[in-house]
């Protein structure tokens, strides 16, 4: 897998890439109205976890199913892929506003770094 991060890497599509802690380390937050109900795993009734993520940036999902097809998994391993928005994804109510604030939140989050 290391290896396989590193072509994504120095080809530039790869953004991010974390491994996740196990469902027993995890915890659950359930909204219903004001209320908020905390669970602490593990989630054993859960038959789908999330092991992991990558962040990638393609031009096409063309491209992202390409690049998964060299991953090393085996076993019958399933990956799922899905796009980020975009900004013109949310068409004319994305307003200027919106767009100022979209805007602040990105550079407050640069300056953490």
């Amino acid at each position: 897998m290391g290896k396989y991060n590193e072509e994504l890497a120095k080809a530039g599509i790869m953004l991010a890439g974390e491994g996740v802690q196990a469902s027993s380390k995890g915890k659950r937050v359930k909204f219903s109205g004001t209320k908020r109900t905390v669970t602490d795993g593990p989630f054993a009734e859960t038959k789908e976890l999330i092991a992991g993520f990558w962040l990638w940036k393609v031009k096409s999902m063309d491209e992202a199913v390409e690049w998964l097809k060299k991953a090393p998994f085996d076993g019958g391993t399933e990956i799922e892929i899905r796009p980020l928005f975009e900004t013109e994804d949310f068409g004319e109510e994305f307003t200027p506003d919106l767009r100022n604030q979209e805007a602040r939140v990105r550079k407050q989050i640069a300056a953490k770094k």
